[in-house]
């Protein structure tokens, strides 16, 4: 026979859910890739006119390895900012390109008027090759921000890793990273995805520790297709909890399910760190906008008009 709510003594089974008051004040930012069919275009652009009503805080457009993308990625931010009212951050990176490259690049951008750069050292072209600078380029991230500092009084954003970069040799090297980025000029940090919550606060704990006082806004990559993210989660150094992977365990010719359960996953997620004192979220959309729609509409944030 179940208990009544006076027999009840676990604290935790007599807390409200977590989606029990909506959050008033989260702020969104969303990024995109640049598309490389026509096909592909026509799902971004469905994609991104489907999230503007929302009015993030900004999109970044990715920037491919090596600069791969360096001409789409430019048609995208160019497209944004004549044909919505979204705002757009280019990403930039340091690889196979001298700095006269880049600073062109970044003068361009300026007199495009966009005023927010996500600056990167960037992976180079063939997958998993070591890291080698330009010899007349930018040696990484720090030399890059500090570099546009100088070009123009650009926002800036860098990436933050709540499990450490692959190549740092430890957590406390790569705190030291991110560090000489803002001490550089930086103004927000965004993270790698990640799926435990604990890592992401004992990262911040690290992070304050260190004197770092700007935003570090948490990354949040809904997950659909469990083994694609897992083989790039290794990549990347993400792990993977155990749990993520029951959850998506026999699901692989059930994509509508798997939807369900990537939202619910995410909206979880970000409503602990909501409780933990964490107001803004940045969203890989993988140029869907169905899933970040879905996940947006658990922590409250819906178009203008919509009841709360």
């Amino acid at each position: 026979m179940p208990k009544t709510l006076n027999e009840i003594t676990n604290p935790d089974l007599l807390r409200p859910s977590l989606f029990a008051a909506q959050a008033k004040d989260i702020a969104v930012s969303f990024e995109f890739f640049p598309p490389k069919t026509d096909k592909m275009e026509e799902a971004l652009w469905n994609s991104v006119r489907k999230l503007e009503p929302l009015e993030p805080e900004m999109v970044s457009v990715t920037y491919g390895a090596g600069g791969s993308t360096r001409e789409r990625t430019h048609a995208t931010i160019s497209r944004i900012l004549k044909e919505t009212a979204l705002v757009p951050a280019a990403h930039l990176t340091c690889v196979a390109a001298t700095r006269g490259e880049i600073d062109d690049i970044a003068r361009e951008y300026w007199d495009m008027g966009v005023r927010h750069i996500v600056a990167l050292r960037g992976d180079m072209p063939e997958a998993g090759a070591a890291y080698a600078p330009h010899d007349q380029g930018y040696i990484n991230a720090t030399d890059l921000v500090a570099g546009l500092k100088k070009i123009g009084d650009f926002h800036l954003s860098v990436a933050a890793y709540p499990e450490s970069h692959p190549d740092s040799g430890d957590s406390h090297a790569d705190i030291d990273n991110l560090k000489r980025k803002i001490d550089a000029g930086a103004d927000q940090a965004i993270t790698q995805y990640f799926f435990d919550v604990d890592k992401y606060f004992r990262f911040m704990d690290k992070v304050l520790a260190a004197g770092i006082t700007v935003p570090i806004i948490p990354g949040i990559m809904p997950v659909t297709n469990f083994a694609q993210a897992k083989n790039f989660s290794v990549r990347c150094g993400t792990s993977m909890p155990n749990w993520l992977e029951s959850l998506f365990d026999g699901l692989d010719d059930r994509p509508e399910i798997r939807r369900h359960v990537a939202a619910t996953v995410a909206a979880e997620q970000c409503m602990r760190l909501y409780r933990g004192g964490v107001r803004n979220f940045h969203f890989y959309t993988l140029n869907r906008s169905e899933l970040t729609t879905t996940i947006c509409h658990f922590l409250g944030v819906r178009p203008k008009g919509t009841a709360q």
